[in-house]
């Protein structure tokens, strides 16, 4: 009986050590998760606590109430990432992506709470825009196959793009109207945690090079303390244990005017959302399709419509947390969901939400330098693979990313049209997004009217083969028909990412 139970129990082992067929459902140990779990919730905490913030503060609300707008999108963040995570049948994308209150949505809901519609219809305004994204979300899906990777690639790089003067401003000290900010201690507390990261990355052991963001922040903050610049004081200060309660700040209203307003702001998430699935799915290296891409945003969309009733706004996917995601290679949704996990309890104790939330703002934009850039550099990677010889796609590439950071370089540049208008072009990635998709259709499927080297940028760039692929080739290999044959007369398969296996001799993105 021993024996059997033994051979039974080794049995077990086996199975759960066999490498699975989609690198993010790889599950690591507990305490492991959990440990990778912290440095995405330390990550994105700066983020998804901001926007309760500014709009508690725009509607005249009292500590303890923007208190409960801060508990109430921890606890939302968290639930909403483990069905993105998790999933269940239509709705969760099952990938690695932190879900959180969206920062699209701050504008217009400062708008709708100071023309007199108060919290009451911004919760209205969320539940029925959720109800309308989540009818169109199958149609966004359909349109994965206009994202070749001259698409996702740009779209990639400006999110990361994009994320810089979040990092830069979190270096600066956060808050532009404190005294210290962009101080030289507040930016050098930013570079010492930058160096550790570096530091920590390049040390022998794997573990602590995967842990190099989270070590780097704690270590960072221990020099804070240190040096005053941290202040933990007052984490005992209010309840310990606390429940989000449904409608404590009131009950929705609906007003059309703040409906529409909202939905508009939808159309932008469910867009970014969509590139962040797309750029994480790059990143982990898994197949990202249609019906995937639907039940993720989904998942956003149903997270958004319950928000409202426990104080929270429209949730989205965090673009930082998919640098976190490149930066440490943990691609495991497990371990985003071990976040969500500390995300609802930050929710359900506010006291550890009050340690997290003294961890200093230089802190995180020095760690934040290195993670929004890695998302950039996996943009920059994916766009390597883009064929660019007779062919616009590096005009594509180049407007949609010049368009993309207009908003940014200029962040009052669309303040003079309508509402609407500046509602969608004002987000860096949505503005990259519609150009590059729009120019995609243009140039390389619309073909009516291309020719030959169109123009200088079409030949741009050579024809060329990366030195790591010739170094894979052997004696005997060849090319017939458009088919790549080894020595021993077998095909070679193409590993084409998200597009399909094209003929030699085509361009990638027609």
């Amino acid at each position: 009986m021993t024996t059997r139970n033994s051979a039974a129990a080794s049995s077990k082992a086996r199975t759960r050590r066999q490498p699975t067929d989609r690198p993010e459902d790889e599950r690591l140990s507990v305490g492991s998760s959990f440990g990778y779990g912290l440095q995405h919730v330390l990550t994105m905490y700066g983020g998804i606590i901001a926007v309760p913030l500014i709009v508690g503060q725009a509607a005249g609300l009292s500590t303890t109430d923007i208190g409960v707008l801060i508990a109430a999108a921890l606890f939302m963040g968290g639930l909403a990432t483990l069905l993105q995570t998790i999933g269940i049948p239509f709705f969760g994308s099952q990938l690695p992506l932190v879900q959180g209150v969206s920062f699209a949505s701050v504008a217009t809901m400062v708008a709708i709470v100071t023309t007199g519609g108060g919290l009451p219809a911004v919760f209205g305004a969320v539940i029925a825009s959720a109800a309308i994204g989540l009818l169109i979300a199958p149609i966004f899906s359909k349109i994965v196959r206009f994202f070749p990777p001259v698409v996702t690639g740009t779209v990639i790089t400006t999110i990361g793009l994009t994320l810089m003067p979040v990092a830069a401003n979190w270096a600066m000290g956060g808050n532009r109207k404190a005294e210290d900010y962009g101080s030289v201690a507040n930016i050098g507390l930013a570079g010492i945690t930058l160096a550790l990261v570096l530091l920590l990355s390049k040390v022998g052991s794997a573990t602590i090079s995967r842990l190099s963001i989270l070590l780097a922040i704690v270590i960072g903050t221990v020099v804070a303390v240190i040096t005053g610049m941290a202040n933990f004081s007052k984490v005992g200060d209010g309840p310990i244990v606390a429940f989000p309660t449904p409608f404590a700040l009131g009950m929705p209203t609906f007003e059309i005017a703040a409906i529409i307003s909202m939905v508009i702001v939808v159309l932008v998430i469910l867009t970014e959302t969509m590139a962040d699935i797309l750029a994480v799915g790059e990143i982990v290296g898994t197949k990202t399709d249609s019906k995937r891409i639907a039940a993720g945003l989904r998942a956003d969309m149903v997270s958004s419509l319950v928000a409202p009733v426990f104080g929270s706004f429209t949730q989205s996917a965090f673009a930082q947390n998919v640098g976190l995601v490149a930066v440490t290679k943990i691609k495991s949704r497990y371990v985003v969901a071990a976040g969500g996990v500390i995300l609802v309890l930050l929710g359900l104790l506010p006291v550890m939400g009050r340690v997290v939330g003294a961890v200093p703002t230089a802190v995180l934009g020095g760690a934040g330098i290195v993670l929004f850039g890695t998302v950039a550099a996996s943009g920059i990677r994916t766009l390597a693979k883009v064929e660019y010889r007779n062919n616009m796609n590096l005009i594509i590439v180049a407007a949609s990313i010049g368009f993309g950071m207009i908003p940014i370089a200029a962040p009052t540049f669309y303040d003079r049209f309508p509402t609407w208008f500046a509602t969608i072009f004002h987000s860096g990635i949505s503005s990259a997004a519609i150009m590059a998709i729009l120019l995609n259709l243009l140039f390389n499927h619309l073909k009516a009217g291309n020719s030959e080297n169109q123009s200088v940028f079409a030949a741009g760039t050579g024809r060329v083969i990366r030195e790591e692929d010739l170094a894979r080739l052997a004696e005997g290999d060849r090319v017939e028909n458009g088919r790549l044959i080894d020595c021993h007369g077998n095909e070679v398969p193409l590993d084409t990412g998200m597009t399909p296996i094209q003929p030699a001799g085509k361009a990638e993105g027609h």
